[in-house]
Protein backbone atom coordinates (compact mmCIF):
# COMPACT_ATOMS: atom_id res chain seq x y z
CA UNK A 1 0.00 0.00 0.00
CA UNK A 2 1.26 3.38 -1.05
CA UNK A 3 0.23 6.94 0.29
CA UNK A 4 -1.48 7.79 -2.50
CA UNK A 5 -3.96 4.50 -1.66
CA UNK A 6 -4.32 5.63 1.47
CA UNK A 7 -5.25 9.20 0.21
CA UNK A 8 -7.98 7.75 -1.76
CA UNK A 9 -9.74 6.06 1.35
CA UNK A 10 -9.22 9.50 3.06
CA UNK A 11 -11.12 11.05 0.30
CA UNK A 12 -13.48 7.99 0.02
CA UNK A 13 -16.65 10.29 1.34
CA UNK A 14 -15.94 14.06 1.21
CA UNK A 15 -18.84 14.90 2.53
CA UNK A 16 -17.45 13.27 6.01
CA UNK A 17 -13.73 14.44 6.27
CA UNK A 18 -13.88 13.16 10.39
CA UNK A 19 -14.51 9.80 8.78
CA UNK A 20 -11.44 9.73 6.41
CA UNK A 21 -9.28 11.05 9.13
CA UNK A 22 -10.23 8.21 11.24
CA UNK A 23 -9.27 5.51 8.76
CA UNK A 24 -6.23 7.60 8.12
CA UNK A 25 -5.23 7.30 12.11
CA UNK A 26 -6.87 3.66 12.09
CA UNK A 27 -4.12 2.62 8.86
CA UNK A 28 -0.99 4.59 11.01
CA UNK A 29 -1.87 1.95 13.76
CA UNK A 30 -1.84 -0.65 11.75
CA UNK A 31 1.12 -0.08 9.97
CA UNK A 32 3.27 1.14 12.73
CA UNK A 33 2.40 -2.26 14.73
CA UNK A 34 3.63 -4.14 11.34
CA UNK A 35 6.50 -1.87 11.44
CA UNK A 36 7.91 -2.94 14.76
CA UNK A 37 7.14 -7.05 13.56
CA UNK A 38 8.99 -6.39 10.67
CA UNK A 39 5.65 -7.03 8.32
CA UNK A 40 6.22 -4.17 6.55
CA UNK A 41 9.38 -1.87 5.62
CA UNK A 42 7.36 1.72 5.84
CA UNK A 43 4.43 3.15 7.11
CA UNK A 44 2.76 5.06 4.15
CA UNK A 45 -0.49 6.10 6.41
CA UNK A 46 2.03 8.75 8.05
CA UNK A 47 2.93 10.40 5.29
CA UNK A 48 -1.13 11.07 4.82
CA UNK A 49 -2.21 14.36 6.17
CA UNK A 50 -5.72 14.82 8.07
CA UNK A 51 -8.34 16.64 6.40
CA UNK A 52 -9.89 19.89 7.64
CA UNK A 53 -13.50 19.39 9.25
CA UNK A 54 -14.19 22.80 9.23
CA UNK A 55 -15.34 23.37 12.69
CA UNK A 56 -14.03 25.62 14.66
CA UNK A 57 -14.37 23.21 17.66
CA UNK A 58 -16.60 23.40 20.75
CA UNK A 59 -18.14 26.72 22.00
CA UNK A 60 -15.96 28.20 24.77
CA UNK A 61 -18.49 30.08 27.27
CA UNK A 62 -18.61 33.58 27.93
CA UNK A 63 -18.60 34.90 31.51
CA UNK A 64 -22.46 35.75 30.59
CA UNK A 65 -23.45 31.88 29.38
CA UNK A 66 -21.63 31.19 33.37
CA UNK A 67 -23.66 33.66 34.93
CA UNK A 68 -26.92 32.55 32.73
CA UNK A 69 -26.54 28.92 33.84
CA UNK A 70 -25.69 29.83 37.79
CA UNK A 71 -29.54 31.95 37.41
CA UNK A 72 -30.89 29.01 36.28
CA UNK A 73 -29.15 26.57 38.43
CA UNK A 74 -28.52 27.69 41.88
CA UNK A 75 -25.93 26.72 44.43
CA UNK A 76 -27.41 23.35 46.20
CA UNK A 77 -28.44 21.81 42.83
CA UNK A 78 -26.82 18.97 40.96
CA UNK A 79 -26.53 20.85 37.80
CA UNK A 80 -24.44 24.05 39.80
CA UNK A 81 -22.17 21.70 41.36
CA UNK A 82 -21.64 19.98 37.89
CA UNK A 83 -20.49 23.24 36.70
CA UNK A 84 -18.60 24.42 39.19
CA UNK A 85 -16.69 21.10 38.99
CA UNK A 86 -15.84 21.33 34.88
CA UNK A 87 -15.00 25.05 35.34
CA UNK A 88 -12.87 25.12 38.84
CA UNK A 89 -11.22 21.91 37.46
CA UNK A 90 -10.95 22.15 34.02
CA UNK A 91 -11.34 18.72 33.58
CA UNK A 92 -13.06 16.57 31.41
CA UNK A 93 -16.36 15.33 31.86
CA UNK A 94 -14.93 11.52 32.28
CA UNK A 95 -12.55 12.96 34.84
CA UNK A 96 -14.90 14.79 36.52
CA UNK A 97 -17.60 12.01 36.29
CA UNK A 98 -15.31 9.55 38.18
CA UNK A 99 -14.85 12.85 41.20
CA UNK A 100 -15.37 11.94 44.16
CA UNK A 101 -14.86 12.67 48.50
CA UNK A 102 -11.69 9.55 48.53
CA UNK A 103 -9.89 12.22 45.92
CA UNK A 104 -10.27 15.10 48.42
CA UNK A 105 -6.63 15.02 50.81
CA UNK A 106 -5.92 18.36 52.84
CA UNK A 107 -8.22 20.24 50.52
CA UNK A 108 -6.84 18.84 47.23
CA UNK A 109 -8.17 17.07 44.64
CA UNK A 110 -5.78 14.11 43.57
CA UNK A 111 -6.77 11.57 40.91
CA UNK A 112 -4.95 9.71 38.17
CA UNK A 113 -7.07 11.80 34.89
CA UNK A 114 -8.79 8.55 32.56
CA UNK A 115 -7.40 9.70 29.44
CA UNK A 116 -4.75 7.18 28.61
CA UNK A 117 -4.41 6.12 32.11
CA UNK A 118 -3.33 2.46 31.01
CA UNK A 119 -0.52 3.80 28.71
CA UNK A 120 0.60 6.93 29.88
CA UNK A 121 -1.18 7.89 33.16
CA UNK A 122 -0.88 11.47 34.28
CA UNK A 123 -1.89 12.61 38.09
CA UNK A 124 -2.96 15.41 39.31
CA UNK A 125 -3.40 17.45 42.16
CA UNK A 126 -5.52 20.73 42.03
CA UNK A 127 -6.26 22.89 44.98
CA UNK A 128 -10.50 23.10 45.83
CA UNK A 129 -10.66 26.70 45.46
CA UNK A 130 -12.98 28.72 47.52
CA UNK A 131 -15.63 28.91 45.17
CA UNK A 132 -15.85 25.33 44.53
CA UNK A 133 -15.70 24.17 48.12
CA UNK A 134 -18.99 26.35 48.96
CA UNK A 135 -20.71 24.37 46.13
CA UNK A 136 -19.37 21.06 47.74
CA UNK A 137 -20.64 22.25 51.34
CA UNK A 138 -24.08 23.24 49.62
CA UNK A 139 -24.69 20.19 47.58
CA UNK A 140 -26.10 16.20 48.33
CA UNK A 141 -23.06 14.39 46.98
CA UNK A 142 -22.54 10.72 46.50
CA UNK A 143 -20.46 7.97 48.72
CA UNK A 144 -17.81 7.71 45.71
CA UNK A 145 -18.31 10.49 43.10
CA UNK A 146 -19.74 13.83 43.69
CA UNK A 147 -21.76 13.87 40.69
CA UNK A 148 -24.65 10.97 41.02
CA UNK A 149 -27.79 10.24 39.21
CA UNK A 150 -31.54 10.52 40.29
CA UNK A 151 -31.01 7.03 41.37
CA UNK A 152 -28.17 7.78 43.45
CA UNK A 153 -25.61 5.89 41.39
CA UNK A 154 -22.40 7.31 39.65
CA UNK A 155 -22.76 8.96 36.47
CA UNK A 156 -20.87 7.29 32.93
CA UNK A 157 -19.15 10.18 30.49
CA UNK A 158 -21.45 9.75 28.30
CA UNK A 159 -24.51 10.34 30.82
CA UNK A 160 -22.84 12.65 32.57
CA UNK A 161 -22.49 14.42 29.16
CA UNK A 162 -25.70 14.08 27.91
CA UNK A 163 -27.41 15.53 31.44
CA UNK A 164 -25.22 18.52 31.62
CA UNK A 165 -26.21 18.97 27.78
CA UNK A 166 -29.47 18.81 28.82
CA UNK A 167 -28.58 21.46 32.07
CA UNK A 168 -27.64 23.78 29.44
CA UNK A 169 -31.40 23.34 26.95
CA UNK A 170 -32.63 24.56 30.47
CA UNK A 171 -30.68 27.01 30.81
CA UNK A 172 -31.57 28.31 27.49
CA UNK A 173 -27.84 27.37 26.16
CA UNK A 174 -28.16 24.94 23.85
CA UNK A 175 -25.00 26.18 21.74
CA UNK A 176 -22.77 25.93 25.18
CA UNK A 177 -21.95 22.14 26.21
CA UNK A 178 -19.36 20.56 29.04
CA UNK A 179 -16.19 20.64 26.78
CA UNK A 180 -16.77 24.48 26.03
CA UNK A 181 -15.94 24.50 29.99
CA UNK A 182 -12.51 22.83 29.48
CA UNK A 183 -12.11 26.20 27.17
CA UNK A 184 -13.24 28.65 29.35
CA UNK A 185 -11.75 27.17 32.44
CA UNK A 186 -8.30 27.53 30.79
CA UNK A 187 -8.77 30.96 29.69
CA UNK A 188 -9.40 31.98 33.62
CA UNK A 189 -6.31 30.38 35.17
CA UNK A 190 -3.70 33.07 34.02
CA UNK A 191 -5.78 35.55 35.26
CA UNK A 192 -5.87 33.54 38.73
CA UNK A 193 -2.13 33.26 38.17
CA UNK A 194 -1.22 29.88 36.94
CA UNK A 195 1.75 29.37 34.80
CA UNK A 196 1.77 28.04 31.12
CA UNK A 197 3.25 24.45 33.06
CA UNK A 198 0.45 24.80 35.50
CA UNK A 199 -2.10 24.83 32.25
CA UNK A 200 -1.47 22.53 29.99
CA UNK A 201 -2.80 18.80 31.71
Amino acid sequence: MLPKHVRALRDAKPDKPEAGNAIVKALRAVFHTGLEAGLCAANPAKEVSYRSSGSTGFHSWTEDEVRQFEARHPVGTRARLALALLLYTGQRRSDVAQLGPQHVRGGVLRFTQTKNAARQPVDMALPIITALQAVLDATECGATTFRVTEFRRPFSAAGFGNRFRAWCDEAGLGHCSAHGLRKAAAARLPELGASPHEIAP
